[in-house]
């Protein structure tokens, strides 16, 4: 176990924070002990290549074509290439380089991404011996964070030709950056929720422990995986123009279980922005490293598209090539929504998600959406886009199927898809987070406030006001 989960729970929430302001260029980072302790801490170092962090460069260099795409672990002797596209492992350099001749030098450094146009013009880089040794003419790159925020490498992509790095392309190696350090921290945390259960069992198991020390190691366990959990969510959500919006997650389960219902909200381009809601199939360390993919796969394929079908063909296809031994799959349902002086105008995909469900000002309510195949099982899903207006004092509901499969406490009804239309009918529009609390609280009415699944609700409204 790595530490005290007591003392380590801020640590993953920290993974999904901002980073930290960039200071002045200071080598004497590379070599500082915290950081260093943290590098040997997450156990890559002179380790093999993984699919978790090998599906992350192989998307960069589709998504970039770029010739080169690295992660890499950095110490303070050498910069260890922990995936990589476009390089020959059996060359004379092998696996790294030193850290002299890396470029991630200056990422740790100045503790910041190092964005470079042409590095023979650079002053910054004009020097590096990488230029001839590897024909390095453009890099782009951002730091990959421990959970406490430090450098432990970056998430790179290289050309061999001078290159103007798009808004699109520095967004997509931000996104994966932090696709890579979830992926460390999601390590961390599910190794220690495991840790936790096990003490647990063996608590309970031990006619000498007291039954008070078992309950208070399965509450920890329990409270490793909320915050797992809680670090599949994006920590607050954007403001789009014209538009309130809101969003509920209500956890199912019991223990140390990680389900996978997730939503996310986030710019794209041509003054858009993309909002999902997804459920991943199963439970556990798996479940949570699909949803962490999937929304990273997501956010980098809205870089570069505004259009629904398009980014969830994206997710269906990795999904495909990612889990070609073990498959995962997932309902989404993706919306784009684009700010109109009169409203927002909304292109909607459902990939075997339920539809969205509009709520007019006049009280009826209408489905957007049409079907198509679950994510992850063939590789045309069928994906269409269905195009919708909301005006104001319209709103607009996604909901992951802990809504309409919740149960009551004394029979099996489930609260269905019928109920919860009739309760938008009458629930007139006053603001996003008054109608995202009054399904909450209806579903948890309506389940003896017994929560069996996770439950993602999110409300996108145009106030009556806007014009």
């Amino acid at each position: 176990m790595m530490g005290d989960p007591k003392v380590t729970l801020p640590a993953v929430r920290a993974a999904r924070q901002p980073a930290p302001p960039a200071h002045r260029w200071d080598p004497d980072r590379i070599s500082d002990p915290a950081r260093l302790d943290a590098v040997r801490r997450t156990g890559l170092l002179d380790t093999g290549p993984e699919e978790p962090f090998d599906r992350l460069t192989r998307l960069a260099a589709s998504l970039l074509g770029a010739p080169f795409v690295f992660v890499t672990v950095v110490d303070d002797r050498r910069s260890f290439w922990k995936s990589y596209v476009g390089i020959d492992p059996d060359g004379p350099a092998g696996r790294q380089n030193t850290v002299e001749e890396s470029f991630c030098q200056y990422v740790i450094g100045a503790d910041a991404e190092l964005i470079v146009t042409d590095a023979r013009a650079d002053p910054r880089t004009a020097t590096n011996p990488t230029i001839g040794s590897m024909g390095v003419a453009a890099w782009a790159g951002f730091p990959i964070r421990s959970p406490e925020g430090l450098v432990l490498g970056t998430f790179c992509a290289v050309d061999t030709v001078p290159r103007s790095w798009t808004p699109h392309d520095i967004e997509i190696l931000d996104t994966l950056s932090h696709a890579a350090a979830g992926e460390i921290a999601l390590r961390i945390a599910a190794d220690e929720a495991r840790a936790a259960t096990a003490r647990a069992e063996q608590a309970s198991s031990d006619a000498h422990v007291a039954t008070l020390q078992a309950l208070e190691a399965a509450e920890e366990a329990a409270l490793l995986s909320r915050t797992l959990q809680e670090s599949l969510l994006p920590p607050h959500l954007p403001t789009i123009p014209g538009a309130q919006i809101a969003a509920r997650y209500l956890r199912g389960g019991r223990g140390a279980d990680v389900l996978g219902d997730f939503y996310d909200v986030f710019h794209s381009p041509r003054e858009s922005w993309g909002v999902v809601v997804g459920d991943v199939a199963g439970k556990g360390p798996q479940a949570a490293k699909t949803t962490a993919l999937a929304r990273y796969t997501l956010r980098a394929a809205a870089a570069r598209s505004a259009v629904p079908s398009a980014n969830l063909g994206a997710l269906n296809t990795a999904l495909l090539e990612w889990f070609t031994d073990d498959a995962q799959f997932l309902t989404a349902v993706y919306v784009t929504v684009r700010p109109r002086s009169d409203g927002l105008a909304v292109r909607v995909c459902c990939g075997g998600h339920d539809p969205a469900l509009v709520r007019r000002a006049d009280g009826s309510v209408e489905t957007l959406g049409r079907p198509g195949l679950i994510l992850g099982c063939l590789p045309d899903a069928g994906l269409v886009d269905e195009r919708g207006f909301l005006r104001p004092g319209d709103y607009l509901v996604l909901t992951t199927d802990g809504v309409t499969e919740a149960r009551q406490a004394d029979d099996r009804e489930l609260f269905g898809s019928q109920r919860l239309r009739d309760l938008l009918a009458d629930t007139p529009a006053t603001n996003a987070d008054d109608i995202a609390a009054t399904i909450e609280n209806t579903v948890l009415d309506y389940s003896g406030r017994r929560v069996s699944d996770d439950t993602a609700i999110l409300v996108l409204h145009v106030p009556a006001d806007t014009g």
